[in-house]
């Protein structure tokens, strides 16, 4: 896929959805991510794992937009992850494929907090059958836990499981601001 293609998606997918994205305009949008290269590469390698990225924030101060995952559920292409590298490393059997902080990392953008997950759930219903790792506080981590969320029964449920622990409907969400 090509940078012309993946704003063309990115147009239809605002264009669908007007109420992420209220009182903001594709044209502004556009003209701003043509003019950053880079973010386009990352919005790509989100859209390309299954993430649906979409217009969620504007922020008037900096001028800056910011994108989410939007996908109805965990990203495909960002599933059976377990947390973090730490995690990924103490698992002497059954490893899973890669970790959620590093492979965002490498993509360029960085997990949902909490906050933003909540958000991210106004907009929409997410996570229906699936679930997705949020940025965990570092007090939570260094006792070996990670936190998850989900949508379930109209709340966001916030969860916490083992970081080395992975599910086939576990994945994760990221955001980038441009």
């Amino acid at each position: 896929m090509n940078q012309d293609s993946l704003l063309l998606i990115l147009k239809e997918r605002f264009e669908s959805f007007p109420n992420r994205h209220k009182g903001i305009k594709w044209n502004i949008v556009e003209e701003k991510l043509r003019k950053n290269p880079d973010k386009i590469k990352i919005l790509l390698k989100m859209e390309e794992s299954g993430g649906e990225p979409d217009v969620v924030l504007y922020d008037k101060k900096s001028n800056t937009f910011t994108f989410y995952d939007c996908s109805a559920e965990s990203p495909t292409g960002r599933r059976s992850f377990c947390y973090d590298k730490e995690a990924l490393q103490s698992r002497k059997e059954n490893k899973p494929k890669n970790n959620a902080i590093e492979f965002a990392k490498s993509m360029g953008s960085k997990i949902l907090n909490e906050e933003e997950y909540r958000h991210l759930q106004s907009l929409g219903e997410f996570d229906k059958k699936t679930s997705s790792w949020i940025e965990t506080p570092s007090q939570i981590r260094k006792l070996g836990g990670a936190l998850f969320c989900d949508f379930r029964y109209g709340t966001v449920f916030v969860y916490h499981n083992g970081a080395e622990s992975y599910y086939a409907v576990r994945g994760f969400r990221t955001s980038i601001t441009v």
